[in-house]
Formats: structure tokens, C-alpha cells, sequence
């Protein structure tokens, strides 16, 4: 019963939020967030982080990206395939330099170091996708750059981790890891390609209640597990059966009715339960470490995507866009954040730390998206007013 309780709240207090935020003049995203915070152990105490809680906002995020993929214009997104490496790539090189250089600099061993470098080179966009729809930039070029170098930046940064944690001794295959992620991938297209369309063919005629987007959602979770089990982030899986499903004639029904699901229920259960997770435990002794982790591990990954971006031929107003979409570190570092408590690389106390970085370079990344866009779309307009 405590559950639906905190649902309720949830719903609640979220979406008043997010209305108060758009009104202060950023994106609903930021409130949701900030409104976990408050709700969430670190202030009121009114919702607690359960392992229930983390279930639906599990499959928020899934949603989330899911609905992400079914809007993709997968013509853009050959086209933008250069712009997506060049920004992928820089934003994992300039993290990892400097982030070493930071390992170094606190007395850390080499390979810590490097794992300090390589979590700092994580990035999750789930939060940007948000930020992305309010500002009418999911289908623009930029949006179609964000989303691919988020895909390129997960295969990468977890090749990357599996290379590292072998060279500090722990049991990992590496070509066994490679082959998972290629089989998955490879596999992801051809099932895309040919036995997708053909499931929601066979489906679409079924004689029971909203059969289609029942087929919808069983080939998004199918493809978000079976990214979870080569190794790449669930919500890569959910994506890449989005886009899938928007090459088919059924795009646009199941676009509308799972958007009223994963809006309406678990997509604010994500965004809140970030701000849940919350804990401010060590923030006064560790304040300036907070600070200087978290101001690098934003420049780091704006500088670096930014460039790539640039590279591109991207504005630089479009480019700073780009590299602020990039900067949310949210729960593919966390997940490298705990593979290095277990395995040692980082202590306890630097893990907790990490926690808070991450949370920060959250939170922050809806204004700076919002800010850099709104300046791109402020000089188009003038331009075309001269």
C-alpha cells in the first residue's frame, strides 16, 4: 500500500514541477528532478528508494528511449553517421586524458586512474531525450547526432572498461566481449529487418484488445534485455527497436499510445527517482573534491563533443548544444562506478562521491541544453530578420 502511496505523490509532485519549471523558463525535466530531491530521503523522506521503485523506473527509461527510437528519422540518422562518430569519439578522448591526468594528480595508481578517466567518459542521454522533445530537436540534426554518438559512446566506453578491468588482473574475455556486442548488434538489424515488420504484421489482426502495442512493447523489452546480455545498456536495446518499428506502417499508432503509457506512469517515476537517489552524506568534507570532480567531468565532456560536433560542420552554438547534450553521466557510470567498488579500483568513499558528480552533471544538463539552443535559435532568427 506504501507503494501506490509514493506512486501518487509521484505523479503528483512531478508534474506540478515540471509545469513550474517550464514557467521559470527550463525544460519540465530539471523540476522532475529537483522535485526527487525534495521528495526523496535527503530532505522530506516522503518516497525511499526500493528496489520496487527502481523497477518502474527501469522501465521509464526504457519507454523513454523506446518512444526515442519510434521517433527517429532513420534517413537523418544515416546521414548524420560522421557527425555521430566524431562527436562519440572526442567526447570519450578529452575525458579520459584529463580524467586520468586528475587520477594521477590525487595519487592514484595508473589503472585507477584510467578508470577514473574511462567513468568520466560514460554518458547517458536519457535525460537529453527529454530536453530534446521540449525543444523540438528530437528529429533536427543535432538530435539525430546526440542520439548516435550516445550509441557509440556506450559500445565504446564498455569495450573500453572490459580492456581495462583484464589488464588489473580480473577473469574477462576480452574477445568474448567484442563477439557479444558484434552477434548483438549484427543480430539487432537483421531481426529489424526482417521478423519485426512481420511480428506486427501477424499481430495487428489478433482479435483482443490493443494487440499492436502489446507487440510493440514485448520486441522493445525483448531488445532491451538482450542488450543487457551482450553487455550494452538496456536502454541502447530500447532505442535501437524504436527505430525499428518506425521504418514499419505501424509507427504512428504505437508512437501515440506508448507515449501515453510511458508519460502518464513510468517515465516520471524515472526522473523522479534520479533525484530520490540523492544523498548528501560527506558533501561538507568532501566539498571541494565534489566541486572539482564535477566541473571537470562537465567541461571534459562539453569541450570534447563540442569539438567533434565542430568537426562536423556544426555551428558552434549547435556544437555547445551538442556537447551539453552529452554531458549527463546518469546510470551507465553509475554501473561503472560499482564495477570499480567491487573490483577495488575505487574506494567507498570516492564511489559516493562519484554519486554526487554524476547526480550533478544531471541535473545541470536540461539548462545548458536549453541555453545553448535557444542562443542557436535566437542568431537563425536574426538572420532571418536582416
Amino acid at each position: 500500500m506504501n507503494l501506490i502511496f509514493e506512486l501518487a505523490i509521484i505523479l503528483l509532485a512531478s508534474k506540478i514541477a515540471g509545469d513550474l519549471s517550464v514557467k521559470l523558463g527550463q525544460p519540465s525535466v530539471l523540476g522532475k528532478l529537483l522535485i526527487g530531491i525534495i521528495l526523496g530521503p535527503a530532505v522530506l523522506g516522503v518516497v525511499s528508494e526500493t528496489a520496487t521503485l527502481e523497477e518502474l523506473s527501469q522501465i521509464g527509461v526504457i519507454l523513454l528511449m523506446f518512444i526515442a527510437g519510434l521517433e527517429t528519422d532513420v534517413d537523418e540518422f544515416k546521414r548524420s553517421g560522421k557527425a555521430s562518430s566524431l562527436v562519440g569519439i572526442n567526447g570519450i578522448i578529452v575525458p579520459l586524458g584529463i580524467g586520468y591526468l586528475a587520477g594521477y594528480l590525487m595519487n592514484m595508481s595508473t589503472i585507477e586512474a584510467l578508470f577514473l578517466g574511462l567513468l568520466l567518459s560514460a554518458t547517458s542521454v536519457s535525460i537529453s531525450v527529454q530536453a530534446l522533445k521540449e525543444l523540438n530537436k528530437m528529429q533536427s540534426k543535432e538530435g539525430t547526432a546526440i542520439l548516435g554518438a550516445a550509441v557509440i559512446d556506450d559500445v565504446l566506453v564498455i569495450l573500453a572498461l572490459a580492456f581495462l578491468m583484464s589488464m588489473a588482473g580480473g577473469e574477462v574475455n576480452l574477445s568474448m566481449i567484442v563477439l557479444k556486442k558484434v552477434l548483438f548488434f549484427g543480430g539487432a538489424i537483421l531481426i529489424a529487418w526482417k521478423v519485426v515488420p512481420w511480428v506486427l504484421k501477424k499481430f495487428a489482426p489478433l482479435k483482443v484488445t490493443e494487440s499492436l502495442i502489446s507487440a510493440g512493447l514485448i520486441i522493445c523489452f525483448l531488445y532491451a534485455y538482450a542488450a543487457e546480455l551482450a553487455g550494452v545498456a538496456a536502454i541502447i536495446g530500447a532505442y535501437i527497436a524504436g527505430t525499428a518499428i518506425s521504418l514499419t506502417d505501424y509507427k504512428r499508432e504505437i508512437f501515440e499510445k506508448v507515449e501515453t503509457i510511458g508519460y502518464s506512469v513510468f517515465v516520471p517515476v524515472f526522473f523522479t527517482s534520479i533525484g530520490v537517489k540523492a544523498s548528501f552524506e560527506g558533501l561538507l568534507e568532501n566539498g571541494g573534491l565534489i566541486i572539482g570532480l564535477s566541473i571537470l567531468a562537465i567541461l571534459t565532456k562539453l569541450i570534447g563533443a563540442a569539438l567533434g560536433a565542430r568537426m562536423a560542420r556544426f555551428s558552434w552554438k549547435s556544437s555547445l548544444g551538442i556537447g551539453a547534450a552529452m554531458v549527463s553521466r546518469g546510470e551507465v557510470a553509475l554501473i561503472i562506478a560499482s564495477i570499480g567498488l567491487e573490483t577495488k579500483l575505487i574506494t567507498e568513499a570516492l564511489f559516493s562521491i562519484l554519486v554526487i558528480v554524476v547526480l550533478i552533471t544531471t541535473i545541470v544538463t536540461p539548462p545548458m541544453m536549453k541555453f545553448f539552443f535557444k542562443q542557436e535559435r535566437n542568431k537563425k532568427a536574426m538572420k532571418s530578420t536582416a
